[in-house]
């Protein structure tokens, strides 16, 4: 684990704090749309990226979810350090978009570094303001930006997440994280593809437009 975490975080942490994750934290893995945090979960221990990325999606009271961001290699999640500093349950679902391996950070550790580790204290700062910024994105895209337009973004923003322009992703799961109608995306979907920007395959979506 000490390699991967020196490949994921060397740039970020200095080396005796890449040894105490090594040491203290838990390895961890996840099959793609393994769910790794449900709502309502208590959380003890923060998860830091080394490989692959999750997704994070927020739940109303009908079941319907909305994807608000992406985890990837070297983040963390801000809500997930609030529920563990907070002793509170979690309001969000985390699902692996792909194979994923972390390491879960006991909540002890997390207050203790802050204090000792200049590089970790600004880690936690940058990532609590990362994730508003990309909360405040996906607010936008839902208030000022028609359904095509976020269905684009979101294509696009999933390719360069999987790193890949064909997309093993079903039209229900698209509407699943943009919390609408499998009928409205399927029909999205073909429009996209009459204009060039996409091609549809019998179980994936090709990305043209990147």
């Amino acid at each position: 684990m000490l390699k991967e975490l020196k490949d994921a975080y060397g740039f970020i942490f200095e080396e005796e704090l890449i040894k105490e994750i090594n040491e203290t934290g838990v390895l961890k893995s996840a099959k793609a749309g393994e769910i790794i945090m449900d709502i309502n979960d208590y959380i003890t221990a923060m998860p830091l990226l080394l490989e692959g990325a999750i997704k994070i999606l927020r739940e109303d009271d009908d079941g319907n979810e909305l994807l608000l961001y992406f985890l990837e290699r070297g983040d963390t999640c801000a809500l997930t350090l609030s529920c563990c500093l907070g002793e509170t349950r979690s309001e969000v679902r985390a699902v692996a978009e792909k194979d994923t391996s972390f390491v879960m950070v006991p909540v002890s550790k997390i207050e203790e570094w802050t204090a000792r580790y200049k590089s970790w204290r600004n880690f936690i700062f940058e990532s609590y303001q990362s994730r508003l910024t990309e909360m405040l994105e996906t607010i936008d895209t839902i208030a000022f930006m028609n359904m095509d337009q976020r269905l684009l973004r979101y294509l696009q923003d999933k390719a360069k997440i999987n790193q890949s322009e064909d997309l093993q992703v079903t039209h229900q799961q698209i509407a699943y994280d943009l919390h609408t109608s499998r009928v409205v995306i399927s029909r999205l979907l073909k429009r996209l593809e009459m204009e060039g920007r996409i091609l549809l395959q019998r179980n994936s979506i090709v990305v043209h437009d990147l």
